[in-house]
């Protein structure tokens, strides 16, 4: 991970920094982090999550991990692996794929649990907060490693459990009640 040594005032003075690279980076205490790549098979779980709700809520509302959400806390922004949008959201980023604080929260939230203890206390506990202070009404993370699909409801302020999901159970959301997803069949990578 790269550090740039500019330090950012606000959140909107880091929005108008443009270094015309593709890069993904993260606020934090105002300062950049560059983010690394995911994984192959990250990438591959996003891609058939998005498949799927791309059709069942078409493919402007589904986006991959290039939105960024402005979240509070450190670091200030976030990149989720799967954003589920309002239609109202289609037209708020066409020109900066950012859904800011002042928008409303997108449905769906889905981040796929990278490797190592610090990735996976990121998703499990921090993000878990953030998305949940940003009344976003869903949150699902999804473990490569224990192969489960942990599918999280907001109830009031704060996230309730709809359950974790294992083997050849069926993923149960809240929010899209028609999505047919065999949670061995996310996991199915290798054929």
């Amino acid at each position: 991970m790269v550090q740039l040594t500019h330090k950012f005032q606000s959140f909107d003075e880091y929005l108008s920094y443009n270094d015309n690279s593709e890069n993904f980076y993260e606020l934090f205490n105002g300062e950049l982090i560059e983010m690394p790549p995911e994984s192959g098979v990250n990438v591959e779980i996003a891609t058939f999550l998005l498949i799927s709700f791309a059709l069942l809520v078409g493919h402007r509302r589904v986006r991959g991990q290039g939105l960024e959400l402005e979240v509070r806390g450190e670091p200030k922004n976030r990149y989720p692996d799967l954003t589920i949008i309002r239609e109202e959201h289609i037209q708020q980023l066409s020109k900066r794929n950012t859904i800011r604080l002042s928008m409303s929260p997108p449905l769906l939230v889905v981040e796929v649990v990278s490797p190592g203890e610090l990735q996976r206390e990121r998703d499990y506990i921090a993000k878990r907060i953030q998305y949940q202070d940003c009344a976003i009404p869903e949150y699902w993370i999804v473990d490569p490693e224990s192969k489960t699909i942990l599918v999280l409801k907001l109830t009031g302020t704060s996230y309730t459990e709809v359950g974790s999901f294992s083997g050849d159970e069926l993923v149960l959301s809240p929010g899209f009640k028609d999505i047919t997803l065999k949670v061995s069949g996310v996991f199915d990578i290798e054929k």
